[in-house]
């Protein structure tokens, strides 16, 4: 029997978290079988037996790794806890780990890079260009050397994390893409996304800071006929890479 994925999530809201469940089992070709869902959020990072998974992914959230731990909301203090621990399976085993956007901040605090707002980006799409390392990974053989994703972030990595390889960039965000050992990866844009669960994700965070509020509507119209196969393939190669 296939051993299934486990999908982590940090989004509070119902209807993004079903909304990102969905999209990651869409473009990574993945059956309700072959996923186990854990809302870190609600439940907590406890005790995860490695063993019993071919891989982890983890989502976007709203929590910002660079706020200040006094105002952080315990249920946040309790995620990123948890994620330090699995980090240290993780990381000692070379798991097959993908973490997106927020996955991305938390893989890369832990190993030590400084997270801040000084690369943040706007919610919407840009190009990313691919690294000599990049185009001679598994994730990324044959693609183009630059492409189009989604994304939106307060916070990023200011540097590549100590000990990772770096694997796609963007002027306006150094570290778009980077890879730990040979089997764990993380992602600053979404590689779940489309303009569909973007225009929710729009609609859900107006208010949270990502831009200003009566500028929605703007946003939602810039990304209608953004496209990014290549992200979304991405998704579908680390899926079929580590099934089993």
């Amino acid at each position: 029997m296939t051993k299934p994925f486990l999908i982590i999530q940090l989004r509070p809201e119902d209807a993004t978290a079903d909304n990102e469940l969905a999209a990651i089992k869409r473009y990574g070709q993945l059956n309700d079988d072959e996923v186990q869902r854990l809302r870190a959020e609600q439940s907590g990072l406890q005790d995860i037996d490695l063993d019993l998974y071919s891989a982890i992914i983890v989502g976007g959230s709203p929590f910002d790794i660079s706020t200040p731990a006094d105002k952080k909301s315990p249920t946040q203090l309790e995620v990123e806890s948890g994620f330090r621990k699995l980090f240290d399976d993780v990381v000692a085993r070379d798991f097959p780990f993908l973490g997106c956007c927020s996955g991305n901040g938390l893989l890369g605090s832990y190993l030590g890079a400084p997270i801040s707002a000084k690369y943040a980006e706007p919610v919407g799409g840009t190009t990313i260009q691919l690294s000599e390392e990049g185009r001679r990974d598994p994730l990324l053989e044959g693609f183009p050397e630059t492409f189009r994703v989604l994304l939106g972030h307060k916070e990023a990595c200011d540097s590549t994390p100590p000990g990772a390889v770096l694997l796609a960039s963007n002027a306006a965000c150094p570290v778009q893409m980077f890879r730990v050992k040979n089997n764990i990866y993380a992602t600053q844009f979404h590689p779940e996304a489309d303009a569909e669960g973007f225009t929710v994700r729009i609609n859900i965070y107006k208010d949270y800071g990502y831009f200003p509020a009566d500028s929605a509507e703007k946003l939602i119209a810039a990304i209608e006929n953004e496209k990014a196969p290549e992200a979304q393939l991405l998704l579908k190669r680390f899926v079929d890479i580590y099934r089993f």
